[in-house]
């Protein structure tokens, strides 16, 4: 099959390796130069995806993949057009922002062939597919879905650093609007995606049909958001167990133990591209569900929380030096989406803190870039905020920041023997937390 991809991000480039190591002939689009460029040297445009590297290497030379920034080249007599283009979210209205997908859309419409199965795996509010892109794609190509094209939506369901590893896990999940549609988009996918034996799954794993575009997007959208008010009930639980001298996590330990009960582990910030903003697209077609509403602004909340607690602690921050531990939204990659780092820097400034910023995975000049003033481990500090899980800063100690009068660990990873002397506060944790009364006395 000849396959094209468009968009060649962290999602879409290893997608397209995918579909290529699987014997497609694949072609894909992006905007950016700099990234069609390496791809076509067979270099890893970023780091961090599990055998991405040694697969361009193979892949490239042998001429199965190449990338190209002319949809026109790409596009037609393509057996199948896979989207994984960005959608963004209005950070003041939460209303979705289209701008790139209806570019995209219209890019692939204007060179769209007869016969051709297209497949978006960005996720969509709940009838997007149907209601806006299919209606697009048939005026600018002048081709009918389902008789001249066939559109699935069929959602990516992976994480960025094992992608290969979780689309065997994963079932595949489609929905067309047709029968024919269903036929290729299975057919398509059963090509390209081997799957792992899941005895847990109720069926076996492969690809799954939903039935409709809509129950589709809704799966995407469900899976994501429940992640999301699931972290929200913890981060209430967890703030007030802090208040009450009681250890959430034996709680949730606990609880969890008991085969109905699946609560998440509470956090200072939740990042990434999916988990903070899937709740929103989902509250753009039924803004009347508060509860996905609440969870959303309480998890946005916790930053602004942890920094009141922090003053309520050592009193006016304004000239205190403060560190925050982590500009990564999650332990193990080099990805900002959405990182609790800018709200958790926004308010220690806000409130007159000298702010800097610590990450393994980031240089110096590339935290400038961020807007940060770069942290070096063994220089000191008033105060020490941990917002991203880094093994390594499991191994700091209250050694490594000469001065430190309080640390604020929004991720539970420290210990109490590491920092001996040193008043800690972790999320959730009151029996953990020492109050500077407590030392003076």
């Amino acid at each position: 099959m000849k396959t094209a991809v468009v968009a060649l991000g962290k999602i879409g480039l290893p997608l397209a390796v995918q579909f290529a190591d699987a014997g497609h002939e694949v072609i894909g689009v992006d905007v950016s130069e700099r990234q069609v460029e390496l791809i076509n040297r067979a270099e890893e445009p970023f780091p961090g995806e599990a055998h991405l590297a040694e697969k361009l290497a193979e892949l490239v030379p042998a001429g199965r993949l190449r990338a190209t920034t002319d949809y026109a080249e790409a596009i037609p007599g393509a057996d199948a057009v896979v989207i994984v283009v960005p959608l963004f979210v209005d950070d003041a209205t939460w209303e979705p922002d289209f701008a790139w997908m209806d570019g995209a859309t219209r890019s692939l419409a204007e060179h769209l062939t007869p016969g051709t199965l297209v497949s978006y795996e960005t996720t969509l509010p709940v009838g997007t597919l149907r209601g806006r892109f299919v209606p697009m794609i048939e005026e600018i190509s002048g081709l009918k879905e389902s008789e001249d094209f066939f559109a699935v939506f069929s959602p990516e369901r992976v994480l960025t650093g094992r992608v290969f590893e979780d689309l065997r896990k994963y079932p595949k999940l489609i929905g067309a609007i047709s029968e024919e549609g269903t036929r290729r988009a299975r057919e398509f996918y059963e090509s390209a995606l081997t799957f792992d034996e899941r005895p847990d799954l109720p069926r076996p794993n492969g690809v799954w049909d939903l039935g409709s575009p809509e129950a589709s997007e809704l799966a995407k959208l469900a899976e994501t958001t429940y992640r999301d008010v699931n972290i929200g009930l913890a981060n209430e639980f967890a703030l007030y167990a802090q208040d009450n001298g009681i250890d959430v996590y034996k709680v949730i330990e606990a609880s969890n133990s008991q085969p109905y009960s699946h609560i998440h582990q509470p956090g200072i910030a939740v990042g990434g591209h999916c988990i903070p903003v899937y709740p929103r697209l989902y509250l753009s077609t039924d803004p009347q569900a508060e509860t996905v509403r609440t969870a959303r602004v309480l998890n946005a909340s916790v930053p602004a929380r942890l920094v009141e607690r922090a003053a309520g602690l050592l009193g006016d921050l304004t000239g205190l030096k403060a560190v925050v531990l982590g500009a990564a939204y999650r332990a193990g990659v080099k990805e900002t989406a959405f990182s609790g780092v800018f709200p958790t820097v926004e308010e220690l400034t806000k409130r007159g803190a000298e702010v800097t910023v610590h990450d393994p995975f980031y240089s110096d000049e590339e935290l400038a870039g961020l807007g940060f003033a770069a942290h070096h481990i063994g220089e000191g500090a008033d105060l020490v905020i941990v917002q991203t899980n880094h093994p390594e800063y499991r191994e700091l100690s209250s050694a490594d920041v000469p001065g430190v009068r309080l640390l604020i660990d929004g991720r539970n990873i420290t210990t109490a023997e590491k920092w001996a002397g040193t008043p800690r506060l972790v999320l959730g944790d009151g029996s953990a937390s020492t109050h500077l009364a407590d030392q003076d006395a």
